[in-house]
C-alpha cells in the first residue's frame, strides 16, 4: 500500500504540473494573439450606439479620450473608412465617427438627401452628446460635409482637414474621365423603376454626387474656423478646384500629397494622421 500510494502521489503531481502547464501556454496564446486581433471599425458594439437625430437614428462609435474629434467618412462609405486613422488619433483625442445618413448602418428611408441636412445632422449629433466644439477631419464627402457643417455652424468646428472635398458638381470641378462615368451611370438608370429598399437608397446616394454640392466660392467665406484643404495630385478632383477652395477660406493652409490618389488617409495613412494631428496642436500663422 505504502507503494502504491507514492506511486498515485507522483502521478497526480505529474499530471498537475501538466494541466498548469497547459494552462499557462492557453493564457499565453490568449495574450499573445487576442491583443493582435483587429478592432472592427464601423461593426464594433463595445463602442457603438445609436442616436436619435432628426428623425433618423444615426449610428455612431466612440474610441480614445480627450479633444472632441469628429471624423466624417465619404459617399457610401462607412466608420470603416478611418480604419488606419482612428488608432492613431484616440491616442490624443476623444474620436467621434458615425455612419453619415442613409449610409451604414444609419438607415433613413426618406427620399431626399442633401450635403446640408447631413451637416445639420452632425451639428445635432454634438448637441446630443453635449459636445460645444470639435475637431473635423471629413474625406470626400465628407469633406464637403466638414466645410458645410463650418459654415452653416461655426461654433461647433474648431479647426477642420477637409481633403477630397468639391464644391460643385460638373466636370470643372471633378476630373472628366470621373465625371463622364457618372454621366453614363445616370444615363444607364434614371429611367429605370427600383423596387427594393437598397436600390431606392443607392440610387438616392448616387443622385446625392450627381446633382449637389452647389457651393459658391463667396461662402467659404463664412469659415472662420483654421482649415487644412487637402488633395492627391492624382485625386478624382481637379486641382485648380482645390486651389480655389483654399483660396476662399480666411485662414487656411493647402496640402497637396505626391503620388496620391482620393483616399489620401488610407494611401498615405501614417503621413496624413502626423501631418493633421500638427495642423490640429500647433497656432496657425498666415504666411506672406
Amino acid at each position: 500500500m505504502h507503494y502504491q500510494f507514492k506511486f498515485n502521489l507522483v502521478f497526480f503531481n505529474s499530471v498537475k504540473k501538466q494541466l498548469i502547464i497547459l494552462c499557462l501556454l492557453q493564457l499565453f496564446v490568449l495574450l499573445a494573439f487576442g491583443q493582435d486581433k483587429p478592432i472592427p471599425y464601423g461593426n464594433n458594439p463595445a463602442a457603438g450606439k445609436y442616436y436619435d437625430i432628426r428623425g433618423f437614428k444615426m449610428y455612431c462609435e466612440v474610441y480614445g479620450k480627450g479633444e472632441p474629434l469628429l471624423m466624417i467618412h465619404g459617399n457610401g462609405g462607412d466608420i470603416s473608412a478611418f480604419t488606419k486613422n482612428i488608432p492613431y488619433f484616440s491616442k490624443k483625442y476623444m474620436v467621434i465617427v458615425a455612419d453619415s445618413r442613409a449610409q451604414g448602418k444609419s438607415v433613413d428611408g426618406k427620399d431626399s438627401l442633401s450635403f446640408e441636412m447631413m451637416a445639420d445632422d452632425f451639428a445635432a449629433l454634438l448637441d446630443v452628446m453635449h459636445i460645444k466644439s470639435c475637431y473635423v477631419i471629413g474625406w470626400s464627402d465628407g469633406g464637403i460635409n466638414a466645410l458645410l457643417l463650418a459654415m452653416r455652424h461655426p461654433d461647433k468646428v474648431i479647426k477642420l482637414a477637409s481633403t477630397g472635398a468639391n464644391l460643385w458638381p460638373d466636370s470643372t470641378a471633378l476630373i472628366p474621365s470621373y465625371w463622364k462615368g457618372e454621366r453614363d451611370d445616370y444615363n444607364a438608370n434614371k429611367n429605370k423603376t427600383f423596387t427594393t429598399a437598397k436600390e431606392k437608397n443607392d440610387w438616392k446616394i448616387f443622385m446625392l454626387d450627381w446633382l449637389q454640392p452647389n457651393v459658391p466660392l463667396s461662402a467659404l467665406k463664412q469659415i472662420k474656423c483654421p482649415s487644412l484643404i487637402i488633395s492627391g495630385d492624382h485625386d478624382l478632383i481637379v486641382l485648380q478646384h482645390t486651389v480655389l477652395i483654399y483660396q476662399n477660406i480666411p485662414e487656411a493652409y493647402l496640402w497637396i500629397l505626391p503620388n496620391s490618389p482620393h483616399h489620401t488617409l488610407q494611401a498615405h495613412a501614417d503621413e496624413f494622421n502626423k501631418k493633421v494631428d500638427d495642423f490640429f496642436t500647433q497656432p496657425f500663422h498666415i504666411w506672406n
